[in-house]
Formats: structure tokens, sequence, C-alpha cells
């Protein structure tokens, strides 16, 4: 971008979209992006918008607006699925979400003729799939990751299951959840304009709770009930695709149903390891000995964590093993449900994977890792009473020791030094 001079609307909003944890690297890709999106006064205005969720009086304020007109704008934005708009307690509250989970992919979570797709997903492969900043920053900086791995269920073991909690299972993301959306697949979507998607199917995303309720108030998604849900995810097992949603323990607004040719996640595994667990609490291990070299499971593993080890004997003998590389394997049981000869298994790992209790605990796990915790925390100056930053403040006080000094260097606050003091370790 230092090549190119970005209209201070759409220069401002990228400076607000990197002071949220999952952030956009500025790009001319980027811009290119956010113009097809948004025009240049409505970037500079959600620019001033804040961080955590606001009402419709809030933006009036900080635009400098008549009520009745912000309402109509935020209104506007949530209805082409730039804002989410959530209900609460009769009020509207509104919140722009991150790129991703996000915006960048509700854009094309269904067709629309506002939006010219095909030039939008040419700049998002280019964006994402060939410059490696953005993707990066998304999956490989910081330890906390955006989403994480759910086992297939049907994979587990009857011994072995005892071990999965409740929010390690799909299944119960969605009999849990308050209202449930259905949408057409980004990845494969995006894909599909490259002339590259698989055939796996599209109309299988997932959202929840209050993103399913925008989403689909606004058409981006179509409400589907419990039941109707859960054939989904077993059509999802069915094509091997793997589950990947929110990493949180409470309240999950998304699963994906990735594939490993098209979507995000998975190529970002591919292509540069697991330097951060996203994986399950589970590891693909085999037994040589029922292993009959069909070599199935290495075509079927959607990060290519499982491989035909051939031997140096004689061509009597079988035409080799499969070997699991356990730094890479999602522990997902896509491997285990496609062996014929049964030589698969999934077990428990030894380590289990941190998982934060909700959005708010993630997100400032997040910050603090990627050095974003001051915006978060004093976000459109925010008064010290203010129950959004009473529950940052709350899960920093409950953090281990090293993150909590992680926070209070960045800070630099003697009211949170105080507090933590206070707190017993």
């Amino acid at each position: 971008m230092a090549h190119h001079a970005v209209p201070s609307g759409y220069g401002a909003l990228i400076t607000r979209l990197n002071r949220f944890p999952q952030g956009a690297p500025p790009s001319e890709l980027l811009y290119q992006i956010l113009s097809m999106l948004l025009s240049e006064k409505e970037a500079s205005l959600v620019a001033l918008l804040p961080i955590k969720p606001f009402t419709a009086d809030k933006a009036a304020k900080a635009w400098k607006l008549d009520p009745k007109s912000a309402q109509n704008i935020l209104d506007q934005l949530a209805d082409r699925a730039i804002l989410v708009d959530i209900e609460q307690n009769g009020e509207t509250l509104y919140c722009l979400p991150p790129p991703m989970a996000g915006f960048f992919e509700f854009s094309l979570m269904r067709l629309r003729n506002d939006v010219n797709q095909k030039v939008l997903s040419e700049l998002y492969y280019q964006y994402i799939n060939v410059e490696e900043d953005f993707i990066r920053a998304l999956f490989v900086d910081g330890e906390t990751s955006l989403g994480r791995v759910f086992v297939q269920e049907q994979a587990l073991p009857e011994r072995v299951g005892l071990h999965v909690f409740d929010y390690e299972r799909a299944s119960e993301v969605i009999l849990t959840a308050k209202g449930i959306g259905i949408s057409m697949c980004y990845c494969r979507h995006k894909m599909a304009h490259m002339q590259r998607a698989c055939d796996a199917p599209r109309d299988i995303c997932m959202t929840f709770n209050t993103t399913a309720s925008s989403l689909t108030r606004h058409g981006f998604a179509r409400s589907v009930n419990t039941s109707e849900c859960l054939e989904f995810l077993h059509a999802a097992y069915e094509n091997n695709l793997v589950q990947f949603g929110e990493n949180v323990r409470r309240g999950v607004n998304f699963i994906c149903n990735c594939c490993g040719c098209c979507c995000e996640a998975m190529l970002a595994i591919r292509r540069f390891g697991l330097v951060h667990p996203i994986h399950s609490n589970f590891i693909a291990q085999i037994s040589e000995a029922e292993c009959t070299g069909c070599d199935l499971c290495s075509s079927v593993c959607p990060v290519e964590a499982v491989a035909l080890e051939r031997p140096d004997g004689s061509s009597g003998e079988k035409p080799g093993t499969a070997r699991v590389d356990e730094k890479m394997c999602l522990g997902c049981g896509v491997c285990v449900r496609n062996c014929p000869a049964g030589a698969l298994r999934l077990e428990p790992r030894t380590e289990r994977v941190l998982t934060p209790l909700d959005t708010t605990h993630r997100t400032v796990l997040m910050a603090i890792e990627r050095g974003t915790l001051p915006d978060l925390v004093f976000d459109n100056q925010v008064l010290l009473s203010h129950r959004a930053l009473a529950a940052v403040l709350g899960v920093i006080l409950r953090l281990p020791p090293l993150k909590r000094a992680m926070a209070n260097r960045q800070l630099k606050s003697r009211y949170l030094e105080s507090l933590l003091k206070r707190t017993p370790h």
C-alpha cells in the first residue's frame, strides 16, 4: 500500500479494523475489497464505531448525526451484513464483526447482484491465498486461535466417548443453540469463481445464536430447526468435511464444514504447519498389524497428516503402512471413519487444548497476545464502570499469572495493577 494513495475514509477504516485482535494487514488488495463493499463515506463512518456492541444513539453521537439518520445508515449496513444487529432486552445493538470470521465471509454467503462476486472472489483469493500477511496473522500470530476442530463423534469408540466434553461435540452446539442459520460456504463459493472448487456441498455453513438471528433476518442465511441442522451435520460427515467452529466453550456462533482444497483454515495448516493448535483433544493412531496399506486414509485427510510409508522389501509384501504426523493431525476422525480395515482409532491427547470460555474470554486472550489490549479496554473512551469494560477486566483477573502480567505491561495501568495485587493467584 506504500505505492498507492488510499482515500482517507478507507485508510481510517483499515486502521479501525486493526484495533481489533482479528485485523486485516494493510494492502492495496484490502483497499480494493473494502471499496467494493462500502462507499468511502460509509467507510469513514464505520471507522468511528466502537469495537464493542453499541446502540444507534451512540453511533449518532460519534457521527454527529440525528438519531433517525444514524439508525437508517446502521440498518442499511446491517442489511448488507457489514454490521451485525443484535436484539437484546428489547433494544437493538450493532457490532462491526472482524473481517474473518465476519463480513468478508458474509459477502459470499448468498448469491447477490449488488456486488460483483466474481471480482470480489478474485480479490479475496489474492489477499488471502496468495499474499501471506492476512492468513498468517489470523492463524499463526499468537497462541489463541479464532477456531478449533470438533471431533467427529461417529469416529469415537465408546470407551473414549466418555472423555468428550459437551463443548467438543458439534451436535451439542446444535442442540443447545438459540437459533440456527444455514448459508452458502464462503470458501467453496469463492473457489468456484476461481474455477478451483470441489464438489462438496456448498449450502452447509452453520451459524448460531445472535449471529444466526442477524444473518437470517437479512437474508444471508435461512433459518432451520435442530433436526434439520443435525441432518446437515450428518451430510458433512458423509462428505468427509471437517467441523471447524468458534474457539469457545459457551455460545459458539459458527461451525464451518471444511474441505481440504478450498477452506482457509485447512489451507493455512497445510501452508504453515500447526504452529498453534486448532486440533481437537484427540489424535489418530494406527495399528500397523491391521493396516492393509490401502492408502484411503491419506486420500481423505484434509491436511495431509497421514501418508503411506512404503517398505523397501520384496514385491510380495503389502504396499506400505500408514503413518500419522502427530504435529499436523487435526484429531477430526475423518481418516478413522474411512479406514475399511479398522486399523485407525482416535485416542485422547496427553495434553488438552485450552478452549476459552466465551467470545469475550477469547477476544481478550487474542488481544493480549497480539498487543491490542489497550484498544479493547479503552475502546471509544468507555468509563471504568461500563459493563463491557468490567467484563474485559473480569477476564484479565481470572487469567494465569503470566497472561495477567502481559496484560498489565500493555495497559501500564495503576488501577489494573492494584486489582491484580488484590486478586489471589
